[in-house]
Formats: structure tokens, sequence, C-alpha cells
């Protein structure tokens, strides 16, 4: 599909597991900032 992999990641985090899910989700978050816009989204707009 083209997607670099530093913008895909798979976690498994039990519903149980509260503060896992925020770490999970805010370390992703940060990560997906650092790179900066997804340079397949300006490839699709202007296809």
């Amino acid at each position: 599909m083209d997607i670099e992999p530093e913008r895909f990641a798979l976690e498994w985090v039990s519903s149980a597991e509260a503060p896992r899910f925020a770490e999970v989700v805010t370390g992703f978050t940060d990560k997906i900032k650092e790179l900066g816009p997804n340079p397949l989204r300006r490839y699709k707009a202007s296809g």
C-alpha cells in the first residue's frame, strides 16, 4: 500500500489497561506529528 512503516503500529492493550492505552496512543500520536503530513495524501488529492 506504499504506507511508510513508521506510520503503522499494532499494539495489544487490554480493556483493563487504561493507562497503557493512553501511553500507546500518546506515543504514536507524537511520532506521527514528528513525521509531518502524509505524503500519500498530497498524491491522492492531486491525482
